[in-house]
């Protein structure tokens, strides 16, 4: 039986031929900072929540408020909706997550998925690459001058989007990234949100901040890693 995860959303959306970001980290925390960036350069709004019973039950507070660790942001004037998440899911969870945002994106007649996926590397200098779901999507990455990973593997939630995109027709672009995993990859995180905003007409990244942002989101995320480790360890004894 496959766990249910559920989407609130807060008020009706018009993001019909637009965009959906996957902002759940993947190795480091380099996709949700990335991530966060553009919401706070763009001014997107908070639109919905996403919960699960199986999820750890954390709140994460900023600026003195509570906040569901996994929410949905969006900006309708660029018709790009993100899905933001401070939780670092366990495999067994990669795949329904796929699928649920698979099933919004068509519920929202979303145009292209963008999604991303780290590569750990020692110096962090290659330069990065994408693979796309569909022929048209393979095309949009090459008038971006993002290059093709003609041959590998992209695990986890990306990896689901694409096998999942390819035979539903669903344009899904994944950013391969280089990083080393430790602490917040300020030069990853700016090079990711620079490409995704190449991929989405309008979106940009403020670098200057983006820095600040890369501390501030690496705090979040790493607490509510340890919370939901302690959770898990306090349930299960």
């Amino acid at each position: 039986m496959f766990p249910r995860i559920r989407i609130k959303e807060l008020r009706p959306l018009n993001l019909e031929g637009g965009y959906l970001i996957d902002g759940f980290p993947s190795v480091g925390f380099t996709s949700a900072i990335a991530t966060e960036s553009m919401i706070h350069t763009s001014k997107f709004e908070l639109a919905g929540i996403i919960d699960s019973d199986i999820f750890p039950p954390i709140s994460i507070i900023k600026d003195g408020k509570p906040n569901y660790p996994t929410r949905i942001f969006v900006n309708e004037d660029l018709k790009v909706g993100v899905f933001l998440s401070y939780l670092t899911l366990e495999r067994s969870l990669h795949r329904v997550v796929a699928k649920t945002m698979l099933k919004w994106a068509k519920k929202h007649k979303i145009r292209l998925i963008v999604s991303s996926v780290a590569i750990k590397s020692s110096d962090g200098n290659e330069k990065m690459m994408a693979v796309g779901s569909t022929d048209s999507a393979r095309e949009k990455m090459k008038e971006t001058g993002l290059d093709v990973l003609e041959h590998g593997t992209v695990p986890g939630i990306p990896g689901m989007l694409l096998n999942e995109g390819s035979m539903t027709e669903q344009d899904v672009i994944v950013i391969i990234f280089h990083t080393d995993g430790k602490g917040p990859d300020f030069k990853s995180s700016a090079q990711l949100c620079m490409a995704m905003s190449k991929l989405i007409p309008g979106a940009s990244c403020d670098i200057p901040s983006l820095q600040q942002e890369a501390e501030k989101a690496e705090v979040m995320i790493k607490e509510a890693e340890e919370e939901s480790r302690h959770l898990k360890d306090s349930m299960y004894r």
